[in-house]
């Protein structure tokens, strides 16, 4: 058995497959560079391809299929980005991958930390050797309430590490949670945008979720909220948090993932242009806190995340039930 993998880092992912390639008998080839109709025939004679987050048209799955591939294994927990049913009535089949919640759950703590006490204005002023306190104040977790949009793996680890912190929290999911209840008030939403200090978002990315944080439920939200997103970009319609971090409505904004993210993020830009007014316009926010998807980034979620891709089609090639299976 063989898998190609696209984008294949070689600063870290490499030596994860090394060790699993052995762990499951499992060759593979790969490349560093995002698969385009050019490169895909490095799949040839491989059972699977392995892809994080990036285009993959009908085109590319008929080339592929050509060239004998049978699975699609995403390193990603995400797979909006992949033609499911087109791959599906080619008869292939598409895995995921799961890992730790701990690394999102504790980044989003620390972008809500750091926009309580202001520390992009800090660290930025600190660099220019201004030490003045003025405009610098911040403000106690435990004076707040935290509100947690989805209580998935996610979500709920984020519940239960702040509930150390002493601070009111409020949870929103479809479904309650009895032992989240311990931790935090599940609400519907309406309450829990008008009582909030901060909000957190942890849902998927999906056509209900798209664009739930606009013009309309941020006018419902206290003045100097704070908004926190380390899910997707697209469950918050970036025109509207621009505006209203102008406006003042929204008091800081801390942002692992933005809506026109791709072909941005993951790349280096250095020197270049960028073509990208959302990122521009955010980045010139004193109380924007901007990071480039890296949430997830640790080193056990990477070898998680590798792991995962060979332990795939190991179980679509022995015909047992896969846990990461999409389709």
């Amino acid at each position: 058995m063989k898998i190609a993998f696209f984008s294949l880092r070689p600063f870290d992912e490499i030596n994860y497959c090394n060790e699993f390639s052995k762990k499951y008998n499992i060759d593979f080839v790969y490349t560093k560079e995002y698969p385009c109709l050019e490169n895909l025939d490095i799949a040839q004679g491989c059972d699977g391809i392995s892809i994080v987050p990036c285009e993959m048209t009908e085109e590319y799955i008929d080339k592929l299929y050509k060239a004998g591939v049978k699975y699609i294994l995403c390193r990603s927990i995400g797979f909006e980005h992949l033609p499911l049913e087109y791959i599906k009535s080619k008869g292939m089949k598409v895995s995921h991958v799961t890992y730790s919640p701990n690394c999102v759950a504790d980044y989003a703590i620390m972008l809500i930390l750091m926009c309580l006490r202001k520390m992009n204005q800090i660290m930025v002023r600190f660099k220019t050797q201004d030490y003045s306190l003025k405009d610098k104040m911040g403000k106690d977790i435990e004076d707040c309430t935290i509100g947690v949009i989805g209580t998935g793996n996610i979500g709920s680890t984020v519940i239960k590490h702040l509930s150390g912190f002493g601070c009111k929290i409020l949870a929103y999911n479809i479904e309650k949670d009895e032992e989240l209840e311990k931790y935090a008030s599940f609400t519907n939403l309406d309450t829990l945008y008008a009582q909030s200090d901060v909000i957190t978002l942890h849902v998927a990315s999906n056509k209900d979720t798209y664009h739930m944080i606009n013009d309309e439920t941020i006018n419902k939200m206290k003045d100097g909220v704070i908004i926190i997103n380390t899910a997707r970009g697209t469950l918050i319609d970036s025109d509207a948090l621009i505006k209203n971090i102008k406006n003042g409505k929204i008091g800081a904004a801390g942002l692992d993932v933005i809506e026109r993210e791709n072909g941005l993020y993951y790349y280096n830009k250095t020197g270049k242009v960028i073509d990208n007014d959302e990122i521009i316009m955010l980045q010139g926010f004193p109380n924007v806190i901007i990071t480039p998807h890296t949430a997830f980034y640790t080193n056990t979620t990477v070898s998680n995340m590798v792991e995962k891709v060979f332990e795939s089609l190991k179980l679509f090639s022995e015909d047992v039930k896969n846990p990461y299976e999409v389709i």
